[in-house]
C-alpha cells in the first residue's frame, strides 16, 4: 500500500497548480524555489505520476495532476478540520482591529456582545499589510482593511468579505486654512503635503490608496518616515512637521486637529473582514454574522453620489472564501 503523502507536499502541489508558476508559488509558500521543485519531484515519485509539464515559458497541469487536484484540496481541508479540533474551538481568536477607533473595533465589540462565551483577543497593527503578515506567520487570525493594495503573496494566505465603504477624510491642524469647512474639496488641497504612512511596511495598502487618489491633483505625499507608534507620538510628529493626514471618517480624536470629509469627488476606502484561509473557529462565524448585520443596518455598502474608488478596489469581489472555512455559527 502506498503511504499517504505528506500534507506539506500536497500543499506545495495545490499552490503550484493554482499559480502555474514556480517562482510565484515559492513566494506564496515562503520557501526557496529549488526547495519547492524538490518537493514536487518527491510527490511525483511517491505517487508514480507526472503532475506538471514544465517548459522555459510555462507550467501546465498534466491530466493526472488535474485529476488529483480536487482530492488534494479535500485532504488539506480535512487536515485543517483536524487541526481545529485538536486546538479546540475554545481557544481565543486573535483579532487585529488596527486601532481602538475603527470599523474593526466596532465589529469586534458587537461580536463580543453577541457571543459572550467566546474569547476574542484584540491586536492593534497600524495597517492591514502588517496584520496579514501576522496571519501568514500564525500570530493573528483575523483583521480588517483594504485588500486591493496587498501583494499577491500576502493575499494568497487569506479570504475576505467586504463590510464597509468608509468615507475618506483629511485630518487638519485646527488653525489650518481649510479647517472651518464642513467638507474639503480635493482641489482645495493642491499644494498641501499629506501624510499617508509612506515608509511604513505595515500600511502599504493605505499609501497605495493615497497615491491613486492624489495622482495629478497637485497634492504631495509626505516622504517616507519611520513607523510612528502611539497616538501621542503620532500627534507630536505630525504637528511638528506641519503635515495634514489622509485618514478615514473613523479616526481617533487628535488634540489640536480636526477631521473633515473629502468631497468632489467623495473618496471611499473599502474595509473588508480578512481571515486566514482555512480558518475554522466559531469566533470567525460571530464576526462574519455581526459584520453583515452592521453593514445592513448602517447601510455600510452604499456608495453616495459622486463616490470614487480606485479601479483595483472596484474590481475586488465582495467576498472571497474557500467555502465554509468559518465553521459553525457561534452557539450552533
Amino acid at each position: 500500500m502506498t503511504p499517504a503523502p505528506d500534507p506539506r507536499l500536497l500543499r506545495a502541489f495545490v499552490v503550484v497548480a493554482e499559480e502555474l508558476h514556480f517562482t510565484w508559488a515559492a513566494a506564496r509558500l515562503y520557501v526557496a524555489q529549488q526547495a519547492l521543485s524538490r518537493d514536487i519531484r518527491r510527490l511525483e515519485r511517491e505517487l508514480s505520476v507526472t503532475l506538471f509539464v514544465r517548459t522555459t515559458r510555462q507550467v501546465t497541469l498534466t491530466a493526472e495532476g488535474a485529476a488529483l487536484l480536487p482530492h488534494a484540496r479535500r485532504v488539506l481541508d480535512a487536515y485543517a478540520d483536524l487541526t481545529a479540533a485538536a486546538s479546540g474551538a475554545d481557544r481565543p481568536l486573535l483579532v487585529d482591529v488596527s486601532a481602538p477607533a475603527s470599523t474593526g473595533q466596532r465589529v469586534l465589540d458587537a461580536a463580543r456582545a453577541a457571543a459572550p462565551d467566546l474569547e476574542f483577543v484584540a491586536r492593534f497593527h497600524s495597517g492591514l499589510a502588517g496584520a496579514v503578515a501576522g496571519i501568514a506567520a500564525g500570530t493573528v487570525d483575523v483583521s480588517f482593511g483594504r485588500v486591493a493594495g496587498l501583494a499577491p503573496t500576502l493575499l494568497a494566505h487569506v479570504d475576505h468579505r467586504l463590510l464597509r465603504y468608509e468615507r475618506v477624510a483629511v485630518l487638519l491642524p485646527e488653525d489650518h486654512r481649510l479647517a472651518a469647512l464642513p467638507a474639503v474639496p480635493l482641489a482645495a488641497l493642491a499644494g498641501e503635503t499629506l501624510y499617508a504612512g509612506a515608509g511604513n511596511a505595515e500600511t502599504v495598502e493605505w499609501t497605495d490608496y493615497a497615491r491613486h487618489l492624489l495622482a495629478g491633483r497637485g497634492v504631495h505625499l509626505a516622504p517616507p518616515y519611520p513607523r510612528i507608534e502611539g497616538d501621542a507620538e503620532f500627534t507630536r510628529v505630525v504637528r511638528r512637521r506641519g503635515w495634514s493626514v489622509l485618514a478615514s471618517e473613523v479616526f481617533a480624536d487628535i488634540p489640536g486637529m480636526v477631521l473633515r470629509p473629502l468631497t468632489e469627488p467623495v473618496p471611499l476606502s473599502p474595509v473588508s473582514l480578512v481571515w486566514r484561509r482555512g480558518l475554522r473557529h466559531p469566533g470567525l462565524s460571530a464576526l462574519l454574522a455581526v459584520g453583515a448585520e452592521l453593514a445592513a443596518s448602517g447601510d455600510w455598502l452604499a456608495r453616495p453620489p459622486g463616490a470614487w474608488l480606485p479601479e483595483a478596489d472596484a474590481a475586488v469581489p465582495r467576498a472571497v472564501s474557500d467555502g465554509g472555512s468559518a465553521g459553525r455559527p457561534a452557539g450552533g
